[in-house]
């Protein structure tokens, strides 16, 4: 009965792993509620070169753009509670040329965080993979990685 019961159970979990995986998900936006979307739009088409792609209303105040693909950030100009914005709590993006970056960011003078904390630092994770921490104009962190995919 207990094998029974043991066999049960694999077929069980291993069924819902697979009915867990069936929606092939593709992230498609990242909303961030901003004080003022022309400032925040500044920010991440000249700061992160990001394209800016029309809101298809035109409505005043949303301001979107392309990340990769099809997936992007909406920029949404709202009044909202504050809230405490904690690095935790970050959009990541990944690129090959940290370097580069951080020498764009340096040249725009925004100062950047390893995990940690220390100013101007970059964090080694030990998959190998490099990290940095800055924050948006609306206080938002963001990490820049070098993470493969």
């Amino acid at each position: 009965m207990k094998r029974i019961f043991l066999a049960f159970l694999f077929a069980t979990s291993s069924t819902l792993y697979v009915q867990a995986q069936q929606f092939d998900f593709k992230i498609d936006h990242f909303a961030l509620v901003v004080e003022d979307s022309d400032v925040s739009a500044d920010f991440y088409a000249n700061i992160l070169k990001l394209e800016e792609t029309p809101h298809p209303d035109k409505k005043p105040g949303f301001r979107w753009f392309i990340v990769s693909g099809n997936s992007q950030i909406h920029l949404i100009e709202k009044e909202f509670a504050p809230f405490e914005k904690n690095k935790s709590m970050h959009l990541c993006l990944s690129t090959q040329d940290l370097d580069g970056m951080i020498a764009h960011l340096k040249k725009n003078n925004i100062k950047y965080w390893d995990w940690p904390g220390k100013e101007g630092a970059v964090t080694l994770r030990t998959d190998g993979v490099r990290q940095i921490y800055f924050q948006d104009p609306d206080k938002y962190w963001i990490e820049i990685n070098t993470a493969e995919h």
